[in-house]
């Protein structure tokens, strides 16, 4: 029995899904085995195969592709623990275009420093694309950097999230390693 699953992403995201001669593409449909029927045009991305969880699997790289996150960290999702989540930051900017920008702000940071230490804290990748912030990483670190990011879109202070961040990390740390 063959799968179809269809997802849009931006077009100027397209030519980082195909990779240079085709190669990115080609890496998921054979990691995978699935075929990607890529109309370039419009965005549209046709994932087609007979795994089911192969499939979803692709569904997330794609998306994660098209929402900002470099191809190879992406295919991080091929691993049994790694995810992606998505932050809607239109959920706390009130459909004002000025909050947005001071909350997408406040998330990246002077000189992106606030979202890198996030990501280095939780050993995750976090993409500010559009309206959106996705993080593809293990699924405990993941759900932390989630609600840190929240706490900061929420107006939390920085240093406050950060101390929070460090604790949740380490206490992570000593429980499973």
């Amino acid at each position: 029995m063959e799968f179809i699953y269809e997802l849009k992403i931006p077009q100027d995201r397209i030519a980082v899904l195909i990779g240079p001669k085709g190669m990115t593409r080609k890496k998921i449909e054979k990691k995978l085995n699935i075929t990607m029927i890529i109309n370039s045009k419009e965005g549209d991305v046709t994932l087609s195969g007979e795994d089911s969880l192969a499939l979803l699997t692709a569904q997330n790289i794609t998306k994660a592709i098209g929402r900002g996150i470099n191809p190879e960290k992406a295919l991080d999702l091929l691993e049994e623990d790694v995810v992606l989540e998505t932050i809607d930051m239109t959920d706390y900017s009130n459909d004002s275009k000025k909050r947005l920008a001071v909350i997408r702000g406040r998330v990246i940071g002077t000189d992106g420093k606030s979202r890198a230490y996030i990501e280095e804290l939780t050993g995750t990748h976090i993409s500010i694309y559009g309206k959106t912030i996705t993080i593809v990483g293990p699924y405990q670190t993941a759900a932390l950097a989630r609600k840190a990011l929240e706490a900061l879109l929420s107006g939390n202070r920085h240093t406050t999230i950060y101390t929070w961040l460090e604790k949740q990390t380490k206490e992570l740390q000593t429980r499973f390693y």
